[in-house]
């Protein structure tokens, strides 16, 4: 039996790379079909069928190519299927049905594969009416470096991950860079967290590599995303598992960590599976384990489940849950850098933020802070939802402004309806009213009228709403996902949504407006952890731009 030293210098992903990409070459027609939850709840399991069954019925088997991908991004339009005929111009169809996907292979696929390669083919009138254009603003106006690999990768094959790029920027943080070099290039690029509060992710990775441990750090990837219309780190997971997981080695090499967690709730079943069938591909792949790439570094990845606590996206409420024990915060310090799994220093990060290094890495700091402005650098994934034309999931540079994202990218509001806000950060975030139509979306300019960036979730808002039913609704679910540990958050809340129900009913007085603002504020200042300090947020920022409203249902009442 071989030396496993020898085995492991055998291993070369540049000569894996080399060869997938040369039999992906060897196909004149590739078919992506978008396999991501969305789709999957549309029918994409069926169509995929379909068109692997016609394919073979017609022996297409050698020329074309059929590729189950993560998501698209034009998730309302789905199921979506892309062709890419060499020498003709990519086709993109919405909304597939299962007939119209054979009609894709026999009417669109098999004569256009006969053309010359100076010919360009012409839709049928039966297709035309199921063809998106790739010209669309929603497509042109991105900048993509998280979701790059998205809807062009089959994110189960961890050899077209190779193929496109992948595990070479860990090849290099191992074989050519220290700790501490990876660390000044993340803390150089200007990468801050993307699951809420930003801290600088450089900064966070310094701290846990200062920290002296006498046996074991720990790295954890928090996917608990939970903020309703918000569904970036799920789409990210399922679309390109092994992104995260480069990111989350290269992140454990500058700490010194030599264990990895992901925290995935449960409700999210296929990015769980795409992330298992990542991590077993990865330790066939000699990936994972000890020795890795032939060097000193040694690393394990495990998942624990989360069971859909809204808390449990706060850190030390996520440690408690991955422990085993209830998922309620700590105060803090000490923070889990020094004390965190286990009593161990531990490192958590967001899965978009983790999903951002390995393109750092390749690529430079210097060519990551181009984007965006001096003090959020980078791009920004977004879920755009609510009364907007084209939903989906798009990512944009920092800095874009909501006019740009809601009327360009988003087609603006459909119905001839007007926009009349913007609801950024889910729960804990603000109502952004179109006064600041052209607010740069940035951490700082954010905090200034009262939203933060959060995970990424932004729902369009037409002149039909009614903003304090809004304020109820996201209130009336963090008062739903309170742990109940501290008095504020767990006694303010309540007292807020009573209140609220009153006025939404007509029940209340002016006075009741301002007990509303003054329990907000009080709850924003002693509650233990991120939910309690910004579930009044949605309350607050409504008050401020559209007191009116509030106003309107407690005129008939005595002051």
């Amino acid at each position: 039996m071989a030396d496993m030293s020898e085995i492991e210098k055998r291993f070369d992903i540049h000569e894996i790379a080399k060869t997938k990409q040369q039999e992906i070459d060897k196909f004149d027609c590739n078919i992506y079909c978008c396999h991501s939850t969305g789709c999957k709840s549309s029918g994409s399991d069926e169509i995929l069928d379909i068109l692997q069954k016609t394919i073979e019925e017609h022996n297409l088997q050698e020329k074309v190519r059929i590729v189950a991908t993560g998501c698209m991004g034009l998730c309302a339009q789905g199921p979506l299927i892309r062709v890419e005929i060499k020498g003709q111009k990519d086709v993109l169809y919405k909304r597939v049905e299962p007939l119209i996907s054979r009609i894709i292979v026999t009417e669109h696929i098999i004569p256009a594969l006969k053309l010359k390669a100076s010919e360009q083919f012409t839709l049928p009138e039966v297709l035309q009416k199921y063809v998106l254009s790739l010209d669309l603003p929603f497509f042109t106006k991105q900048e993509k470096v998280v979701l790059k690999m998205a809807g062009h990768l089959n994110p189960e094959d961890i050899q077209e991950y190779m193929a496109a790029g992948g595990y070479l920027a860990l090849e290099k943080v191992l074989k050519t860079m220290t700790p501490a070099q990876v660390i000044e290039e993340i803390k150089k690029s200007g990468l801050r967290g993307r699951g809420g509060a930003g801290f600088p992710t450089g900064n966070k990775w310094d701290f846990a590599s200062r920290v002296k441990a006498e046996d074991s750090k720990f790295i954890i990837c928090n996917g608990d995303e939970g903020d309703p219309g918000a569904y970036m780190d799920r789409s990210i997971l399922e679309s390109n598992p092994h992104g995260v997981i480069e990111g989350m080695m290269i992140a454990a090499y500058a700490i010194g960590a030599t264990e990895g967690w992901f925290y995935i709730r449960a409700e999210y079943p296929l990015a769980v599976e795409r992330i298992e069938k990542a991590i077993k591909a990865c330790k066939k792949n000699r990936l994972l384990g000890n020795n890795i790439m032939g060097t000193n570094f040694n690393f394990n990845i495990d998942i624990r489940l989360g069971a859909g606590a809204f808390v449990c996206g706060e850190e030390t409420a996520l440690i408690h849950s991955i422990e085993g024990k209830r998922g309620t915060p700590r105060p803090r310090p000490p923070y889990p850098t020094d004390k965190g799994l286990w009593d161990k220093p531990s490192c958590i990060n967001n899965v978009e933020t983790l999903a951002n290094v390995a393109p750092i890495i390749l690529k430079g700091a210097e060519w990551f802070s181009s984007f965006g402005t001096a003090t959020s650098k980078g791009t920004k994934v977004f879920a755009l939802t609510g009364q907007v034309e084209h939903s989906g999931l798009i990512e944009v540079p920092m800095g874009t402004t909501i006019n740009e994202i809601v009327n360009e990218i988003g087609g603006g509001v459909p119905n001839g309806k007007k926009l009349k806000a913007v609801q950024t950060g889910g729960p804990s975030g603000g109502v952004i009213p179109t006064e600041y139509i052209n607010l740069p979306l940035c951490y700082d300019e954010l905090k200034k009228v009262g939203s933060i960036m959060g995970s990424g979730g932004m729902i369009v808002i037409d002149e039909s709403s009614d903003m304090v039913d809004l304020a109820k609704f996201y209130l009336d679910f963090t008062v739903d996902e309170s742990c109940g540990k501290c008095a504020p958050c767990r006694i303010g809340g309540k007292q807020m949504l009573m209140l609220l129900e009153k006025i939404s009913k007509g029940q209340a007085t002016k006075e009741d407006i301002n007990t509303l603002q003054q329990i907000a504020n009080a709850m924003q200042k002693a509650s233990l952890c991120g939910l309690g300090q910004t579930a009044p947020n949605p309350v607050l920022s409504t008050l401020r731009f559209f007191r009116k409203e509030y106003e309107a249902k407690v005129s008939k009442n005595k002051e």
